[in-house]
């Protein structure tokens, strides 16, 4: 059936920018991405934990080391980056 599949994933040679980010969990939340401070809580914001397991799910599929229990218990854009940017300099080896 067409158009009930996501785009073939492309796997990522680096982690998520910040502004990469924000922009991804703009669309999930149907907002501008500049309205969204990085200290924001998520959740406060409308982002429900379905959300963040479907974000996680598609972070390692394109190759990034998501980890939704931690994306769970610190719901923020700040706090999320510096997630996702740690674990990918861990399993990549890269220095922040």
């Amino acid at each position: 059936m067409a158009g009930t599949r996501a785009a073939r994933t492309v796997p990522r040679t680096s982690p998520l920018s910040a502004d990469e980010l924000r922009q991804e969990i703009a669309d999930v939340l149907g907002v501008q991405a500049d309205t969204i401070p990085g200290d924001a809580h998520l959740v406060h914001l409308g982002l429900g934990s379905l959300e963040m397991m479907r974000l996680a799910t598609r972070w390692r599929r394109q190759g990034l080391p998501a980890v939704f229990a931690e994306l769970a218990g610190a719901p923020t854009l700040d706090d999320w980056h510096r997630h996702l940017t740690d674990a990918w300099n861990a399993r990549t080896g890269e220095v922040a």
